[in-house]
């Protein structure tokens, strides 16, 4: 006789079903796993054997096979240690078959019996509701699994103890309650703690206001770190769908702490010696990188051109088309990584160049070898370019609250990310938030500058020899200038303001 627990495998953030099948026959005694099991499902036989020993089971001397459905599906960590165990508890009659069938179980064993818990969870209860099942897991990410919504039964145990008695109707498990991050007044940085730099404040509402990338150059201590740590505060809350996206990469990553989502966007900010497959992903499971953990959210890349040159033109790919694909031999996994760049770095090697006062002694090739680690097809992917000067003694020593706060900065944001959200809905594309996100030819058929202005971005375009990338950004740029000033119309002043961004760091 063959029992059959229902699990899941990852594919990306896709759950792929599992069959745990097990069987036990006559002949000599072997635990045997079959599958294409990784080395972590290899090990799940001493862990599953200790579990059951500690809840009072022992496996018979007998021959025990395990199989892992369908069989070519390479299977990695280790939630397979539940269902494996539930699959021998049914077999051995120890719990009934049929309070199974409409589960669908994942979860790591201690040797005391104890379950861990293991990412994936959410995206794993996602797919039990598609089938119409429920979903059996460890009690730290019942909360997690809840937030597939109200509909799924959900059994969340912490010892493998109480799920026998759970399935056996002695000690009911109550449901766990989805869980969110509370959102504390004051625990993020405020832009009301800047001195001077009006000119970077101003693009940092533009860049947040579209979604456009943004980079910022500056000698050290002008405040650009700063600036960019306080993006996040003027950023508007993830919308419903963006949540559960963003949730789903934080579960098979791991990071979903206790099981608690929260509807802030992400800002990741990984350091200059990430390695390709730390950015973008990889690894031997195929883990998720920063420019998908930055889903929705924002990636700040601090001393630009201190990453690799290879690191940086990785990005060109999810930049442009909102996802990460990672081939391999044997699989080809994608993500989404639709992010927001910032980036910032000094002007030169000594990081100087430009200020009043200094030459750099190694004259204009300081700066020149030094920007040009940085690529032009990466850095024409760029909207906003800005300078920052340092700042003067006076600024600092002006009294403070002279500067806008993020309150007040995130109310035009969310207003001008409203009026975008509601012209692409009315055009056809919901799926479509801020003009960052459009494609060329949607902004080439939404934004109709008028005649002047059309001519003068014809002959900046033909000037500056502007890229059709470059040509489209600056009007996705001047899109959002205009709907921060709540205009209906793209006019002279929004292509003039956008150009002078786009054409910061030498012509595009």
């Amino acid at each position: 006789m063959v029992t059959r627990v229902a699990t899941v495998a990852f594919q990306g953030i896709e759950a792929v079903p599992v069959d745990v099948q097990v069987q036990i026959a006559p002949g000599m005694p072997a635990f045997i796993l079959v599958g294409l099991p990784d080395k972590a499902v290899r090990e799940s036989g001493e862990r599953v054997r200790a579990a059951l020993m500690a809840s009072g089971l022992g496996l018979p001397p007998k021959r025990i096979t395990i199989n892992l459905a369908p069989a070519d599906l390479p299977k990695e960590g280790s939630h397979y240690d539940l269902p494996i165990a539930l699959a021998l508890m049914a077999a051995l009659g120890a719990i009934p078959q049929d309070g199974l069938d409409n589960f669908l179980a994942l979860g790591e064993l201690g040797l005391d019996g104890r379950l861990a818990p293991v990412g994936g969870v959410l995206p794993a209860a996602i797919a039990a509701q598609a089938q119409g099942k429920g979903i059996i897991c460890p009690a730290e990410t019942g909360p997690e699994a809840a937030w597939a919504g109200e509909e799924i039964d959900i059994v969340a145990a912490g010892t493998l103890l109480a799920l026998i008695n759970h399935l056996t109707g002695h000690q009911m498990q109550a449901r766990p309650r989805p869980s969110r991050q509370p959102r504390l007044a004051g625990d993020m940085p405020d832009l009301a703690d800047m001195r001077g730099q009006a000119l970077a404040r101003r693009a940092l509402e533009v860049a947040a206001s579209g979604g456009h990338n943004m980079l910022m150059v500056g000698p050290p201590g002008a405040g650009k770190s700063m600036l960019a740590a306080r993006l996040p505060s003027i950023l508007p809350p993830l919308g419903p769908r963006e949540l559960l996206d963003v949730s789903m990469i934080q579960s098979v990553a791991g990071e979903l702490a206790g099981g608690a989502i929260s509807d802030r966007r992400p800002f990741r900010a990984p350091h200059h010696s990430a390695s390709m497959a730390a950015l973008v992903g990889g690894g031997l499971k195929v883990r998720p990188g920063e420019v998908s953990m930055a889903h929705n959210g924002v990636l700040f890349l601090d001393e630009l051109p201190e990453f690799s040159p290879s690191v940086l033109d990785s990005l060109r790919q999810p930049l442009e088309s909102g996802e990460i694909v990672i081939a391999r031999a044997n699989a080809r996994i994608s993500y989404p990584s639709r992010f927001q760049l910032i980036a910032a770095m000094n002007p030169c090697k000594c990081g100087m160049a430009g200020t009043p006062g200094h030459v750099c002694k190694r004259g204009a090739a300081c700066a020149t070898e030094y920007q040009a680690r940085i690529s032009g097809p990466f850095l024409d992917r760029i909207d906003i370019r800005i300078d920052l000067p340092a700042v003067s003694a006076t600024e600092m020593i002006a009294p403070a609250g002279m500067a806008e706060s993020s309150a007040m900065v995130a109310s035009r944001v969310a207003a001008a990310r409203d009026r975008q959200r509601s012209r692409y809905a009315d055009a056809g594309h919901p799926e479509i938030t801020t003009n960052a996100a459009a494609g060329a030819a949607l902004i080439a058929r939404l934004v109709e500058p008028d005649r002047e202005s059309q001519a003068l971005l014809l002959q900046a375009a033909e000037r500056f020899s502007l890229s059709a990338r470059a040509y489209h950004r600056v009007l996705k740029v001047a899109r959002t200038l205009a709907d921060l000033a709540g205009s209906d119309n793209v006019a002279r002043p929004h292509i003039a303001e956008a150009l002078g961004y786009r054409l910061n760091f030498g012509a595009a």
